[in-house]
Protein backbone atom coordinates (compact mmCIF):
# COMPACT_ATOMS: atom_id res chain seq x y z
CA UNK A 1 0.00 0.00 0.00
CA UNK A 2 1.56 3.08 -1.04
CA UNK A 3 0.48 7.22 -0.94
CA UNK A 4 1.48 9.75 -3.46
CA UNK A 5 1.70 13.12 -2.96
CA UNK A 6 3.42 16.47 -3.60
CA UNK A 7 4.23 18.83 -0.59
CA UNK A 8 4.79 21.62 -2.96
CA UNK A 9 3.45 24.67 -1.59
CA UNK A 10 2.99 28.36 -2.36
CA UNK A 11 3.54 31.56 -0.47
CA UNK A 12 0.06 31.84 -0.25
CA UNK A 13 -2.16 28.91 -1.87
CA UNK A 14 -5.03 29.47 0.22
CA UNK A 15 -5.51 33.02 -1.12
CA UNK A 16 -5.45 34.29 2.52
CA UNK A 17 -4.07 37.85 1.27
CA UNK A 18 -6.69 38.85 -1.44
CA UNK A 19 -9.90 37.81 0.95
CA UNK A 20 -8.63 40.02 3.32
CA UNK A 21 -8.06 42.79 1.02
CA UNK A 22 -11.54 41.98 -0.57
CA UNK A 23 -13.35 41.71 2.64
CA UNK A 24 -12.00 45.28 3.33
CA UNK A 25 -13.45 46.84 0.44
CA UNK A 26 -16.34 45.17 0.43
CA UNK A 27 -17.24 46.10 4.06
CA UNK A 28 -16.82 49.99 3.17
CA UNK A 29 -19.49 49.27 -0.38
CA UNK A 30 -21.98 47.76 2.00
CA UNK A 31 -22.09 50.79 4.29
CA UNK A 32 -22.33 53.28 1.20
CA UNK A 33 -24.92 51.30 -0.25
CA UNK A 34 -27.17 50.70 2.85
CA UNK A 35 -26.66 54.68 2.98
CA UNK A 36 -27.52 55.15 -0.15
CA UNK A 37 -30.53 52.56 -0.29
CA UNK A 38 -31.92 54.25 2.61
CA UNK A 39 -31.58 58.02 1.28
CA UNK A 40 -32.79 57.10 -2.17
CA UNK A 41 -35.47 54.24 -1.42
CA UNK A 42 -34.02 52.01 -4.19
CA UNK A 43 -34.87 48.00 -4.17
CA UNK A 44 -32.33 47.62 -6.70
CA UNK A 45 -29.36 49.50 -4.25
CA UNK A 46 -30.53 47.70 -1.61
CA UNK A 47 -30.56 44.01 -3.51
CA UNK A 48 -27.18 45.41 -4.07
CA UNK A 49 -26.09 46.08 -0.13
CA UNK A 50 -27.97 42.30 0.76
CA UNK A 51 -25.74 41.09 -2.10
CA UNK A 52 -22.66 42.55 -0.76
CA UNK A 53 -23.77 41.66 3.03
CA UNK A 54 -23.65 38.22 1.80
CA UNK A 55 -20.17 39.04 0.65
CA UNK A 56 -18.71 40.31 4.16
CA UNK A 57 -20.30 37.12 5.39
CA UNK A 58 -19.15 34.63 3.28
CA UNK A 59 -15.38 36.49 2.88
CA UNK A 60 -15.54 36.59 6.23
CA UNK A 61 -16.01 32.71 6.71
CA UNK A 62 -13.55 32.14 3.60
CA UNK A 63 -10.60 34.25 5.32
CA UNK A 64 -10.96 31.99 8.46
CA UNK A 65 -11.50 28.94 6.66
CA UNK A 66 -8.40 29.76 4.55
CA UNK A 67 -6.25 30.41 7.67
CA UNK A 68 -7.34 27.42 9.25
CA UNK A 69 -6.79 24.85 5.66
CA UNK A 70 -3.46 26.10 6.68
CA UNK A 71 -2.71 24.81 9.19
CA UNK A 72 -1.14 21.16 9.76
CA UNK A 73 -2.03 17.48 9.57
CA UNK A 74 -2.28 16.22 13.47
CA UNK A 75 -2.80 12.63 14.35
CA UNK A 76 -6.66 13.47 14.63
CA UNK A 77 -6.88 15.63 11.59
CA UNK A 78 -4.80 13.51 8.98
CA UNK A 79 -5.91 15.54 6.01
CA UNK A 80 -5.34 18.83 8.37
CA UNK A 81 -8.15 21.53 7.74
CA UNK A 82 -8.39 21.19 4.10
CA UNK A 83 -12.32 20.90 4.45
CA UNK A 84 -12.65 23.94 5.65
CA UNK A 85 -13.11 25.96 2.69
CA UNK A 86 -15.62 23.40 1.53
CA UNK A 87 -17.67 24.53 4.40
CA UNK A 88 -17.17 28.13 3.85
CA UNK A 89 -17.68 28.12 -0.05
CA UNK A 90 -21.16 26.05 0.44
CA UNK A 91 -22.56 28.09 3.67
CA UNK A 92 -21.27 31.52 0.95
CA UNK A 93 -23.79 29.96 -1.85
CA UNK A 94 -26.18 28.76 0.79
CA UNK A 95 -26.59 32.63 2.17
CA UNK A 96 -26.54 34.18 -1.38
CA UNK A 97 -28.80 31.49 -2.71
CA UNK A 98 -31.44 32.78 -0.05
CA UNK A 99 -30.81 36.45 -0.81
CA UNK A 100 -31.72 35.87 -4.21
CA UNK A 101 -35.02 34.37 -3.67
CA UNK A 102 -36.28 37.47 -1.20
CA UNK A 103 -34.70 39.61 -3.93
CA UNK A 104 -37.14 38.49 -6.79
CA UNK A 105 -40.11 38.09 -4.78
CA UNK A 106 -39.77 41.75 -3.18
CA UNK A 107 -38.78 42.42 -6.81
CA UNK A 108 -42.18 41.64 -8.33
CA UNK A 109 -43.99 43.02 -5.73
CA UNK A 110 -42.61 46.12 -6.80
CA UNK A 111 -43.33 46.09 -10.05
CA UNK A 112 -47.03 45.84 -9.07
CA UNK A 113 -46.72 48.93 -6.40
CA UNK A 114 -43.50 50.41 -7.20
CA UNK A 115 -42.83 53.13 -4.63
CA UNK A 116 -40.68 56.66 -5.15
CA UNK A 117 -37.30 56.33 -5.94
CA UNK A 118 -34.04 59.03 -5.79
CA UNK A 119 -32.11 58.46 -8.92
CA UNK A 120 -29.55 61.06 -8.02
CA UNK A 121 -28.58 59.24 -4.73
CA UNK A 122 -28.69 55.85 -7.29
CA UNK A 123 -26.21 56.80 -9.43
CA UNK A 124 -23.74 58.26 -7.11
CA UNK A 125 -24.14 55.36 -4.49
CA UNK A 126 -24.02 52.66 -7.65
CA UNK A 127 -21.13 54.58 -8.73
CA UNK A 128 -19.12 53.96 -5.65
CA UNK A 129 -19.91 49.88 -5.20
CA UNK A 130 -19.19 49.30 -9.08
CA UNK A 131 -15.95 50.99 -8.62
CA UNK A 132 -15.27 49.29 -5.17
CA UNK A 133 -16.07 45.60 -7.29
CA UNK A 134 -13.80 46.20 -10.15
CA UNK A 135 -10.94 46.56 -7.92
CA UNK A 136 -11.92 43.84 -5.92
CA UNK A 137 -11.84 41.56 -9.07
CA UNK A 138 -8.58 42.63 -9.84
CA UNK A 139 -7.73 41.86 -6.58
CA UNK A 140 -9.14 37.91 -6.91
CA UNK A 141 -8.47 37.22 -10.20
CA UNK A 142 -5.00 35.92 -9.70
CA UNK A 143 -6.32 33.55 -6.66
CA UNK A 144 -9.06 32.65 -8.67
CA UNK A 145 -7.96 29.24 -9.78
CA UNK A 146 -6.45 28.38 -6.18
CA UNK A 147 -9.01 27.29 -4.24
CA UNK A 148 -12.77 26.74 -4.33
CA UNK A 149 -13.00 29.42 -1.79
CA UNK A 150 -11.66 31.87 -3.99
CA UNK A 151 -13.83 30.92 -6.68
CA UNK A 152 -16.74 31.80 -4.70
CA UNK A 153 -15.42 35.14 -3.54
CA UNK A 154 -14.86 36.22 -7.14
CA UNK A 155 -18.36 34.71 -8.61
CA UNK A 156 -20.42 36.78 -5.53
CA UNK A 157 -17.71 40.19 -6.50
CA UNK A 158 -18.57 39.55 -10.34
CA UNK A 159 -21.77 39.13 -9.46
CA UNK A 160 -21.80 42.51 -7.11
CA UNK A 161 -20.22 44.38 -10.70
CA UNK A 162 -23.17 43.06 -12.41
CA UNK A 163 -25.92 44.49 -9.83
CA UNK A 164 -24.15 47.68 -9.55
CA UNK A 165 -23.88 48.21 -13.38
CA UNK A 166 -27.84 47.14 -13.13
CA UNK A 167 -28.45 49.48 -10.34
CA UNK A 168 -26.80 52.50 -12.71
CA UNK A 169 -29.26 51.81 -15.34
CA UNK A 170 -31.68 51.69 -13.65
CA UNK A 171 -30.61 55.33 -11.71
CA UNK A 172 -30.24 56.46 -15.50
CA UNK A 173 -33.69 55.21 -16.56
CA UNK A 174 -35.70 56.84 -13.93
CA UNK A 175 -33.86 60.17 -13.50
CA UNK A 176 -34.50 60.65 -17.71
CA UNK A 177 -38.11 59.27 -18.09
CA UNK A 178 -39.43 58.87 -14.69
CA UNK A 179 -40.07 55.63 -14.87
CA UNK A 180 -39.95 54.21 -11.76
CA UNK A 181 -40.40 50.24 -12.47
CA UNK A 182 -37.00 50.32 -13.79
CA UNK A 183 -35.70 49.82 -9.96
CA UNK A 184 -37.85 46.85 -9.91
CA UNK A 185 -36.59 44.99 -13.08
CA UNK A 186 -33.12 46.15 -11.88
CA UNK A 187 -33.40 44.28 -8.46
CA UNK A 188 -35.17 40.99 -10.96
CA UNK A 189 -32.30 41.31 -13.21
CA UNK A 190 -29.90 41.33 -9.83
CA UNK A 191 -31.33 37.76 -8.88
CA UNK A 192 -31.78 36.73 -11.88
CA UNK A 193 -27.47 36.72 -11.68
CA UNK A 194 -27.35 35.65 -8.25
CA UNK A 195 -29.55 32.37 -8.50
CA UNK A 196 -28.14 30.04 -11.07
CA UNK A 197 -24.29 30.77 -9.91
CA UNK A 198 -25.09 30.40 -6.65
CA UNK A 199 -26.99 27.02 -7.53
CA UNK A 200 -23.76 25.77 -9.67
CA UNK A 201 -21.47 26.75 -6.62
CA UNK A 202 -23.73 24.94 -3.69
CA UNK A 203 -23.90 21.51 -5.87
CA UNK A 204 -19.84 21.92 -6.40
CA UNK A 205 -19.57 22.15 -2.78
CA UNK A 206 -22.44 19.76 -2.11
CA UNK A 207 -20.77 16.60 -4.05
CA UNK A 208 -17.73 17.26 -2.72
CA UNK A 209 -19.08 16.81 1.04
CA UNK A 210 -20.72 13.82 -0.12
CA UNK A 211 -17.73 12.40 -1.48
CA UNK A 212 -18.95 12.13 -4.88
CA UNK A 213 -16.53 10.94 -7.79
CA UNK A 214 -14.86 13.67 -9.61
CA UNK A 215 -15.81 15.14 -12.71
CA UNK A 216 -12.64 14.28 -14.49
CA UNK A 217 -12.10 10.52 -13.18
CA UNK A 218 -13.97 7.67 -14.89
CA UNK A 219 -14.11 5.16 -13.02
CA UNK A 220 -15.01 2.46 -15.36
CA UNK A 221 -12.09 3.30 -17.15
CA UNK A 222 -9.89 3.46 -14.16
CA UNK A 223 -11.28 -0.16 -13.78
CA UNK A 224 -10.31 -1.04 -17.25
CA UNK A 225 -6.69 -0.13 -17.11
CA UNK A 226 -6.10 -1.52 -13.71
CA UNK A 227 -7.54 -4.66 -14.84
CA UNK A 228 -5.46 -4.58 -17.99
CA UNK A 229 -2.26 -4.14 -16.43
CA UNK A 230 -0.15 -8.12 -16.63
CA UNK A 231 -0.65 -10.09 -12.96
CA UNK A 232 -3.93 -8.52 -12.31
CA UNK A 233 -7.45 -10.61 -11.80
CA UNK A 234 -9.54 -8.71 -10.00
CA UNK A 235 -9.76 -4.82 -8.41
CA UNK A 236 -12.71 -4.01 -5.94
CA UNK A 237 -13.57 -1.50 -3.28
CA UNK A 238 -12.52 1.56 -5.75
CA UNK A 239 -13.17 4.89 -4.75
CA UNK A 240 -12.73 7.98 -5.52
CA UNK A 241 -13.24 11.29 -4.27
CA UNK A 242 -11.87 14.74 -3.28
CA UNK A 243 -10.81 16.03 0.23
CA UNK A 244 -10.55 19.66 -1.31
CA UNK A 245 -9.80 22.32 -4.23
CA UNK A 246 -7.54 20.52 -6.19
CA UNK A 247 -6.85 17.47 -3.79
CA UNK A 248 -8.84 14.49 -5.26
CA UNK A 249 -7.97 10.81 -3.75
CA UNK A 250 -8.36 7.71 -5.09
CA UNK A 251 -7.89 3.88 -3.61
CA UNK A 252 -8.52 0.39 -4.79
CA UNK A 253 -7.89 -3.39 -3.50
CA UNK A 254 -6.14 -4.93 -6.34
CA UNK A 255 -5.67 -8.51 -6.41
CA UNK A 256 -2.48 -9.93 -8.15
CA UNK A 257 -0.87 -13.32 -8.70
CA UNK A 258 -0.15 -14.92 -5.81
CA UNK A 259 3.43 -15.03 -7.37
CA UNK A 260 3.72 -11.18 -7.47
CA UNK A 261 4.62 -11.20 -3.26
CA UNK A 262 7.32 -13.72 -4.03
CA UNK A 263 9.61 -12.20 -6.88
CA UNK A 264 9.20 -8.66 -6.09
CA UNK A 265 7.38 -7.30 -8.98
CA UNK A 266 4.74 -5.39 -6.69
CA UNK A 267 7.11 -2.13 -6.43
CA UNK A 268 7.02 -2.16 -10.61
CA UNK A 269 3.34 -2.71 -10.49
CA UNK A 270 2.32 0.24 -7.72
CA UNK A 271 4.67 2.49 -9.92
CA UNK A 272 2.92 1.34 -13.12
CA UNK A 273 -0.66 1.76 -12.04
CA UNK A 274 0.11 5.11 -9.89
CA UNK A 275 1.88 7.00 -13.04
CA UNK A 276 -1.31 5.88 -14.88
CA UNK A 277 -3.45 8.22 -12.64
CA UNK A 278 -1.30 11.19 -12.33
CA UNK A 279 -0.59 10.85 -15.92
CA UNK A 280 -4.72 10.54 -17.27
CA UNK A 281 -6.41 12.09 -14.02
CA UNK A 282 -4.15 14.26 -11.86
CA UNK A 283 -4.62 12.26 -8.69
CA UNK A 284 -2.55 13.98 -6.53
CA UNK A 285 -3.40 10.99 -3.98
CA UNK A 286 -3.74 7.51 -4.52
CA UNK A 287 -3.54 4.06 -2.35
CA UNK A 288 -3.76 0.48 -3.57
CA UNK A 289 -3.85 -2.35 -1.73
CA UNK A 290 -2.79 -5.37 -3.12
CA UNK A 291 -3.94 -8.98 -2.30
CA UNK A 292 -3.35 -12.63 -3.27
CA UNK A 293 -6.18 -14.01 -5.40
CA UNK A 294 -7.39 -16.32 -2.28
CA UNK A 295 -7.53 -12.95 0.39
CA UNK A 296 -10.83 -11.97 -1.78
CA UNK A 297 -13.03 -14.60 0.12
CA UNK A 298 -11.85 -13.17 3.50
CA UNK A 299 -13.49 -9.28 2.31
CA UNK A 300 -16.64 -8.33 3.69
CA UNK A 301 -19.74 -8.35 1.08
CA UNK A 302 -20.62 -4.87 1.90
CA UNK A 303 -16.95 -3.25 0.90
CA UNK A 304 -17.53 -4.01 -2.72
CA UNK A 305 -16.85 -1.46 -5.59
CA UNK A 306 -20.12 -0.01 -7.30
CA UNK A 307 -20.72 -1.44 -10.56
CA UNK A 308 -18.91 0.37 -13.14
Amino acid sequence: MSDTHDHARTPDPYARRPLAAVLAISSVILVVEVVGAIWSGSLALLADAGHVLTDVAGLSLGLVAAMLAGRPETLQRTWGYRRAEILAAAAQAAVLLAVGVFVLVEAVRRLADPPPVASRPMLVFGAVGLVGNLVSIVVLIRASSATLNARAAVLEVVNDALGSAAVLVAAGVIAVTGWLRADALASLLIGALILPRTWRLLRETVDVLMETTPRDVDLAVVRRHILSVDHVRDVHDLHASTVATNLPVLSAHVVVDDDCFRDGYLPQLLDELQSYLAGQFDVEHSTFQFEPEGHTAHEHAAHGSPET
